[in-house]
């Protein structure tokens, strides 16, 4: 490992030879694959023989067993091969619950995970049955065919607020965050604040609805089996896989090329990719399944449902006092999974005393999961909601509010931050958005029948890495290959690797080849977390300074950085001569040099985290209540931009996901059953084009040198912490009415009695 990755990162190679590679808009390398069709995606791949298809039967209850299966009428269609039940299934590795992967020795989303291992269920849809037969189509036919019989268990409890009573504390949150936090005394705090805010806030089940759905393709050679699936983890799949299969991580090799959006809902392996796995092997030749969009919506994960209770106390100038956030979400019978919903609070804003604390309830439903910035998605939906009504209530605008509160170090860890232009975030954007127009007083600004106001919120998510390796390879042509097992979900890990290798070796990007996503090559984390970038990145840097010493030893200097490459040029004292003609010189077999990161001290001994604001102007229809985004504006700090266009993208992406999350995204339950019924894109609703017609996000200048060999930072999930709490705030400003349920829909402005009666 090169040293300069131990702890800080100084001035190096990206700095000094700066060909202006890295950070500019460059077009996605794979994009000309994807546009015309031929980059392939798990299900789009052929298997060496003849492949067969298979399709799952979900259970019909919420919790219960299976007392009898009866597939005779199903083993009748043409064309069907298998039908695959808990009374033939192989006996695979014993189900981990996330508390106890790391006494097991695993690693999360690495452990075991049978499916129809026995005839318990634990929710509605869970497989039951897998029947594979020549055509998908001869697979779903004979699956609707398949009669189950269940023994039903006791009422399913299916919402929150209705099991709120069995609340539980867990051990802790993830097995890295504490349950809970205190500092000072918040109840007297609270108790003689003159200004407060006590508020409930409702968010609701969300679903990751990516598009390409769960898909995998088993094959086996011999004893090895090849897995083309889609999946954000190939390493951790490969592991569950392996365990759950019982055989060694060895004889398992992921592919994931190319995949179709993840959101968190890939992480996890599910059960395409472990029933395609054991039906291939049964069957000797290979075996496809994909979930229905339905399927995708029960048999991956999803977010859970919350209530958030918020309460602020501050002076009559809005310096808080006492800073409460208690959070009550699910989790499913079977597992446990917190999601770290006050985490968020713990980091923005000072106040002395403070109190945070998480709580869960048992549902009847599937485990929920991590969905795209999970914490800080739902969190800062109802604090930056509450620090907007503390901002009326204080009679201070909403900007100086956030000012006035902002922390000299991280509040309650006291760990300086590595950096921190959250102010300069706040009044940039105010500065572009004409925040200086706004009309402080709710419900007076019209546009024909239109009330229209504005809001903002404040922005933050946690900067984080994960140990990775990547191989570089320089050909005699001097022709670069990065290989990694990263993955690409469509963020352009493809193009961001391709530049930090050009920048780090001196070569244009189109003489740069990335080699991702297939478990044969060196192991990196993968995408999750907004981590990835920053972990395979650095790992791909790091294999970069050994090649440049490789190159240095190869004409006799023992110091590599008294060789410079730059614009395809090598140069060393008096010498200069063309990359390709160095190569052929003085390493004509070619070079390859392995790199090997791990976060440094700097993630220990720094608060880290990319910062922004989001600005919202929004229209609410004064006949029937409907709100509409005008225009959107978000304002980042995030450290060095690796691509200026994939990172404007990813920005808008999450402004937009957030605004989804304000004003569309509900996934409705059937509590007599414990059943998810608006399963699909039709009954999901997530914003259009029409919904977002004016969207921007602009990027201030910054470096962190604390991070990263790049001195990047995650920007994947920023856009969505905090920006539907800036639409919430803005329909709040143009018709008066406060919704504190999620999602803001017009029934529940119209409805309200404080909606402005028509003129």
């Amino acid at each position: 490992m090169a040293d300069d990755l131990a702890a800080a990162y100084p001035k190096n190679v990206l700095d000094e030879d700066r060909q202006g590679v890295l950070g500019r808009p460059l077009n996605r390398l794979d994009g000309p694959l994807k546009v015309t069709g031929r980059a392939k995606y798990a299900y789009e791949h052929a298997g060496h023989a003849q492949t067969a298809y298979g399709f799952i039967v979900g259970a019909g209850v919420a919790n219960g067993r299976v007392t009898s299966i009866d597939a005779t009428e199903a083993q009748r269609v043409p064309g069907v091969l298998l039908v695959l039940t808990h009374l033939n299934a192989p006996k695979q590795g014993a189900y981990i619950t996330s508390d106890k992967v790391a006494e097991n020795g695993g690693v999360a989303y690495g452990v075991a995970k049978p499916f129809l291992a026995d005839d318990r269920v634990r929710y509605h849809g869970e497989p039951v049955a897998l029947v594979v037969a020549e055509s998908f189509e001869q697979a779903r036919d004979a699956a609707a065919r398949v009669q189950i019989g269940y023994q039903a268990g006791p009422t399913p409890k299916a919402r929150v607020k209705a099991e709120a009573q069995r609340a539980f504390a867990p051990k802790d949150v993830r097995g890295f965050l504490p349950t809970d936090s205190a500092i000072g005394d918040f109840d007297a705090a609270f108790k003689a604040a003159p200004v407060k805010i006590d508020a409930t806030y409702e968010t609701p089940f969300q679903h990751h609805h990516a598009m390409e759905p769960h898909a995998a393709l088993a094959r086996w050679d011999g004893d090895a089996l090849t897995l083309l699936v889609s999946a954000q983890l190939p390493m951790s799949c490969r592991r569950m896989v392996a365990t759950t299969l019982q055989i060694p991580q060895e004889k398992v090799r992921i592919l994931c090329k190319f995949v179709g959006g993840g959101f968190g809902g890939k992480l996890a392996t599910e059960a395409d990719a472990v029933l395609a796995a054991l039906a291939a092997r049964q069957l000797g030749r290979p075996v496809k399944i994909a979930f229905t969009r339905p399927q995708t919506v029960v048999n991956a994960t999803h977010r859970t449902e919350s209530i958030q209770h918020v309460r602020l106390g501050a002076k009559a100038d809005g310096t808080l006092v006492a800073l409460g956030h208690d959070v009550l979400e699910h989790t499913s019978t079977f597992d446990e999974f917190t999601e770290q919903t006050v985490a968020v609070s713990r980091n923005l804003y000072a106040a002395p005393n403070r109190l945070t604390r998480h709580r869960l309830v048992r549902l009847d439903l599937p485990q929920p999961g991590d969905m795209r910035a999970p914490g800080e998605g739902i969190g800062m939906l109802a604090f930056e909601q509450a620090m907007d009504e503390l901002a009326y209530a204080a009679g201070v605008d909403p900007i100086e509010l956030r000012v006035r509160n902002e922390p000299a170090k991280s509040p309650e860890s006291g760990k300086p931050f590595s950096t921190r232009q959250l102010v300069q975030c706040y009044r940039e954007g105010a500065r572009r958005f004409g925040w200086d127009r706004r009309r402080t007083r709710p419900a007076m600004v019209r546009d024909g029948r239109w009330l229209v106001g504005c809001g903002m919120s404040a922005m933050i998510r946690n900067n984080a890495a994960s140990p990775s390796q990547a191989r570089v390879k320089m050909a005699a042509e001097g022709r670069v290959t990065v290989q990694t097992a990263m993955t690409d979900i469509g963020t352009g890990t493809y193009t961001i690797l391709a530049q930090i290798a050009a920048e780090a070796l001196g070569v244009p990007v189109s003489a740069v080849t990335v080699e991702i996503g297939d478990t044969d090559l060196p192991p990196a984390f993968g995408s999750g977390g907004s981590r990835g970038a920053s972990s395979s990145g650095s790992a791909v840097y790091d294999a970069c300074v050994a090649l440049r010493v490789r190159m240095a030893q190869a004409i006799g200097l023992n110091d590599a950085s008294r060789l410079a490459i730059k614009d395809g040029l090598v140069s060393w004292g008096a010498e200069r001569m063309p990359l390709a003609d160095f190569m052929r010189t003085h390493a004509s077999l070619g070079l390859e040099a392995e790199g090997d990161f791990k976060p440094g001290q700097g993630l220990q001994d720094y608060a880290q985290q990319a910062h922004g604001a989001c600005f919202a102007e929004v229209g609410v229809d004064s006949d029937s209540g409907e709100p509409r985004l005008r225009r959107m504006l978000g304002v980042f700090a995030a450290g060095r931009i690796l691509n200026a266009k994939t990172a404007h993208s990813q920005a808008i992406g999450g402004l937009i996901w957030g605004l989804g999350s304000a004003l569309h995204e509900e996934g409705l339950v059937d509590a007599r059953y414990a059943r998810f019924v608006n399963n699909d894109l039709a009954g999901y609703h997530v914003p259009a084009h029409a919904d977002a017609v004016e969207v921007e996000a602009i990027f201030l200048p910054e470096v962190d040198d604390k991070s990263n060999p790049m001195k990047s930072k995650g920007i994947g999930e920023l856009g969505i912490c905090g920006s539907g709490a800036a639409v919430a705030n803005a329909v709040y400003n143009a018709c008066g009415v406060r919704v504190r349920s999620y999602p803001i829909t017009l029934d529940k402005l119209i409805l309200d009695p404080a909606f402005p009666a028509p003129d």
